[in-house]
């Protein structure tokens, strides 16, 4: 078997530190060990001594949570140690440009891109692992635990293309599942303003043992720069393919009008099908906009007030901290991508892979908006808001929809408790007793046994 002197390991970050330990530096055995015939057998050993085998690790920087920053860290410590042979060290794109390998402009233009990514820039580009800070409301680590969902649920033209039987296809409904719909709504494309783009998250409630629910975020998209009929179409359509039983809304601002648009019978141009009105649940006088007779209420309103908000946040975070929330695992790349392993996934086109990671692309965005996040209390309200240039409608989207899942939960339970009987809650069974029964009749004693509740009379 081949053995190593010296072990390169390439974005070792994608690389588990399992794989890592028990096989890939077991082939670091023996020392090099050089003929020189010239040197005699001491002069040989005391040169073995001195050349060690190396173990070299590259990679970008990443969160840091992972163990590649545990590393960096133990390796600090241990250079700082005298006589120490450990080292570390990071090369930002700072450095690239002063060599003249890395043209400012290239970098400039990335930084100017709508879709540029600060957090995703540190890491690449910058060198710097990257954490919620201290003062931060969401924590990272909390959040990167719920990253359990290896596949999303995909509408029917993208699983499609992974063939009929795949685990992306959307499932039937199973007895007690909710399935919530929440938008955040925005009519402004990105290059104008950076914080506005319509967020859209698809909740799969599903009960647990313990009479809980734990919502999964199997599916989640953005849309920017359209005109409120085509995000109400979008969103209608969405709402129906995933089987949804909710909508939550945000009809506080310009989201009303995406509401008239789904308050009445809408139709696809395109397919020619009719989509029928649906009405408010929640809401007397956003219901009374709704004028078609008999609609089906299911869109939850949402009209945030400073105590909403402070719930809606307090709510999301508790959800993170208690893990009741999950969401899609990283696939941005292939290298980690479950999709990967689905068999008509390599034949498909560059652009077609793009697209369906989407979700776990948007995944990602919504994590970074929640660790980025910042604060204030006042009078015993939490307000959360983005920094300047920054979004949140990814958050607002999802704060929204765990909002509603927490009310529905609550109120199912509470129906469930006021349907239950005292018999049901507290089995109160008969006593069994087996015992001598004295007969007073005629002064003589005589002896019965009975299976009934008794007493025994001397």
């Amino acid at each position: 078997m081949n053995r190593c002197n010296v072990l390169l390991l390439d974005e070792f970050r994608l690389i588990s530190k399992t794989t890592i330990d028990t096989v890939l530096r077991k082939f670091l055995t023996l020392r090099r060990m050089p003929k020189y015939e010239e040197l005699t057998e001491a002069e040989r050993l005391a040169e073995y001594a001195k050349e060690k085998n190396l173990t070299l690790y590259l990679s970008s920087a990443y969160w840091k949570d992972h163990w590649a920053y545990e590393k960096c860290v133990s390796t600090f410590d241990a250079m700082l140690t005298p006589n120490s042979h450990q080292f570390v060290c990071g090369f930002p794109y700072q450095l690239s440009i002063n060599e003249g390998l890395l043209d400012p402009e290239l970098v400039a233009g990335d930084m100017s891109e709508p879709d540029f990514s600060e957090v995703k820039f540190s890491m690449e580009m910058e060198a710097l692992f990257w954490g919620a800070g201290e003062d931060a409301f969401f924590n990272y680590e909390s959040i990167s635990r719920t990253r359990k969902i290896a596949y999303p649920m995909l509408p029917d033209r993208l699983s499609t293309l992974l063939g009929n039987s795949n685990p992306t296809k959307i499932p039937i409904k199973q007895n007690g599942e909710i399935r919530i719909l929440s938008a955040d709504i925005a009519l402004m494309p990105s290059k104008r303003n950076k914080n506005d783009a319509t967020a859209i998250f698809i909740n799969q409630m599903k009960p647990t043992k313990s009479g809980r629910y734990t919502s999964n975020i199997v599916y989640t998209e953005t849309c920017e720069g359209l005109r409120t009929d085509d995000q109400a179409l979008i969103i209608r359509k969405l709402f129906d393919e995933y089987s949804c039983d909710y909508l939550v809304l945000d009809c506080a601002g310009i989201g009303i009008g995406i509401f008239d648009c789904l308050s009445r019978d809408m139709s696809d141009l395109d397919t020619g099908e009719i989509y029928p009105a649906l009405s408010c649940c929640n809401n007397a006088e956003m219901a009374a906009r709704c004028t078609v007779m008999g609609a089906r209420k299911a869109i939850w309103a949402i009209k945030a007030s400073q105590t909403f908000n402070s719930d809606a946040a307090f709510l999301l975070r508790e959800g993170f901290n208690s893990g009741r929330i999950r969401l899609l695992l990283e696939g941005e790349d292939d290298t980690n991508n479950p999709l990967k392993n689905l068999p008509k996934y390599k034949s498909l086109t560059d652009m077609q892979r793009e697209e369906l990671k989407l979700p776990y692309i948007n995944t990602r965005l919504l994590i970074e908006e929640l660790v980025k996040l910042e604060h204030e209390t006042v009078g015993g309200k939490v307000r959360v808001h983005e920094r300047s240039g920054m979004r949140k409608d990814r958050y607002s989207s999802l704060a929204y929809n765990f909002y509603v899942a927490t009310q529905l939960e609550t109120k199912l339970e509470r129906k469930y408790s006021s349907n239950m009987k005292s018999s049901d809650m507290f089995i109160i069974r008969a006593p069994k007793y087996t015992g001598k029964v004295v007969s007073h009749d005629i002064g003589k004693k005589a002896n019965k046994t009975s299976s009934a509740p008794s007493w025994t009379i001397y």
